[in-house]
């Protein structure tokens, strides 16, 4: 079993989880995995990197597919006995002129964004080393989301006691409301993308808050973070950063120093605590 430090980063053979990639190759001190769901695209973004001189590495890891973070996870387990660093990068958003119907895009965004980051906290997260990072990538969509949200759900969302199990009951009926059409009644903002942010947002401060319970001497910081609006294949070409700016609050979280008591359980743009 190896000694050497590892991250995990989601979702990175292109856009901000490259350039997060990029950024940890050049900063972290240990193995840094790229990870992508088709082989063939990751080896691809590897070897580019490889071209300015880094050294990450592989591992195929599709968030929608259990079977495949279970495979990622016994890997971690058996090769590094654990994970130093885990970005939760990985993401969907569809076109603003996608004729898809809202309650298909509601599925499939929320399969994603939100349940499978979920599923990879819940596999990964136990293997967490002492004094480990977690970022979970969200958006400034969750703020506005929350804000379009009624004043019910904002409380739920907001709520300091909300578990997990909760928020899963929450994501799904907003599902199950873009389906029969109701959503707009029952309180729900017009954006997929923002509710699958708002669900991770708030799954990383219900995480923040198990750590604290369960595993405090550990010193594990887990935050989420945006990356703001950002020149990829999602956002599109007008984007005010490149992804290696993006990529610089999802880095910083990651190296914060093993002394650091915080932030912890926040939610980050610009490097700066914003309030929820």
């Amino acid at each position: 079993m190896s000694n050497v430090p590892v991250a995990v980063v989601t979702g990175s053979n292109k856009g901000i989880g490259f350039a997060i990639v990029r950024a940890l190759c050049k900063q972290f001190p240990g193995d840094v995995y790229l990870t992508a769901r088709d082989p063939g695209r990751g080896q691809e973004a590897v070897a580019k990197l490889q071209e300015e001189g880094l050294r990450p590495l592989f591992h195929q890891l599709d968030i929608d597919d259990l079977q495949s973070i279970r495979a990622l996870r016994d890997f971690l387990k058996e090769k590094y006995g654990g994970l130093n660093v885990l970005v939760n990068n990985a993401g969907i958003a569809f076109k603003v002129h996608d004729t898809a119907p809202f309650a298909v895009q509601a599925e499939v965004t929320l399969k994603t964004n939100f349940f499978g980051t979920k599923n990879v906290c819940t596999e990964l997260l136990p293997l967490m080393k002492p004094y480990g990072k977690v970022v979970n990538v969200s958006s400034m969509a969750s703020s506005s989301a929350l804000g379009g949200c009624s004043r019910e759900l904002q409380q739920k969302f907001r709520s300091d006691t909300i578990t997990e199990d909760e928020l899963v009951e929450l994501m799904t009926k907003f599902v199950e409301d873009t389906k029969k059409s109701v959503h707009e009644k029952e309180g729900w903002p017009t954006t997929a993308y923002g509710v699958s942010k708002i669900g991770v947002t708030v799954l990383s401060r219900i995480q923040a808050r198990m750590l604290n319970e369960k595993r405090k001497g550990d010193h594990i910081l887990l935050n989420a973070c945006c990356p703001g609006w950002v020149r990829t294949d999602m956002a599109g070409p007008k984007a005010t950063k490149s992804p290696d700016e993006g990529a610089e609050t999802p880095v910083y979280l990651a190296l914060l120093p093993s002394d650091a008591d915080g932030p912890h359980g926040q939610f980050l743009s610009n490097k700066t605590v914003r309030t929820w």
